[in-house]
C-alpha cells in the first residue's frame, strides 16, 4: 500500500496571515505553484490559493499591496496524514472537490508537506482518473440576481 509520505512533496513554504496578498501572489510565481499554507507559527490556520486571490480579493477590488493574507484566505482547510494510503486521500479530494491537501504529522499537528493531483499523478497513477472527473465537475454557476440593480 502506498502512503502520503512516498509521494508528497516536502520543504513546503508558508506564508503568515498579516503577509499582503501582492507577497503571497509573488511567492506562487516564484514557487510556481496555485496554493500555499497560512501558517500562524507553527499552526496551520488556513491555505491562500490563486482563487482566493482572484476571487476574494481581486474582485472585491482590494488593493494586493494592502489586502492581508488572513482576510482572503480559506480557513476550513481538508488536511492529511504522512501514513495515510494514497487511495483514502484520493476518494477525500474527490469527495470534497479539491487538488492539494497539505500533510500534517499526527503527533506536532505541523505542516510536513503537500500533496497534490500532480504528485500522485506522477507517482501513483491508480485512481487518478476517477478522483480527477470528481474534483472537475462543473458546478453550477451562481445567477441569482441579488445585489444587483435593474436600471429602467
Amino acid at each position: 500500500m502506498q502512503t502520503i509520505q512516498d509521494v508528497m512533496t516536502r520543504d513546503v513554504q508558508s506564508i503568515a496571515p498579516q503577509e499582503t496578498v501582492q507577497r503571497a501572489a509573488q511567492m506562487m510565481d516564484e514557487l510556481n505553484v496555485g496554493a500555499i499554507p497560512v501558517l500562524d507559527g507553527r499552526k496551520l490556520v488556513g491555505m491562500i490559493t490563486d482563487r482566493d486571490i482572484t476571487v476574494r480579493s481581486t474582485a472585491a477590488g482590494q488593493a494586493p499591496d494592502q489586502a492581508r493574507v488572513g482576510d482572503v484566505m480559506s480557513v476550513d482547510v481538508r488536511t492529511c496524514a504522512p501514513d495515510q494510503s494514497v487511495d483514502e486521500v484520493l476518494d477525500q479530494m474527490g469527495d470534497v472537490q479539491i487538488r492539494r491537501l497539505p500533510v500534517l504529522d499526527r503527533q506536532s499537528q505541523e505542516v510536513i508537506g503537500i500533496v497534490s493531483l500532480g504528485d500522485m499523478a506522477a507517482k501513483h497513477s491508480a485512481g487518478i482518473d476517477h478522483t480527477l472527473e470528481e474534483i472537475s465537475t462543473p458546478a453550477e454557476p451562481d445567477r441569482s440576481t441579488v445585489g444587483t440593480e435593474t436600471r429602467h
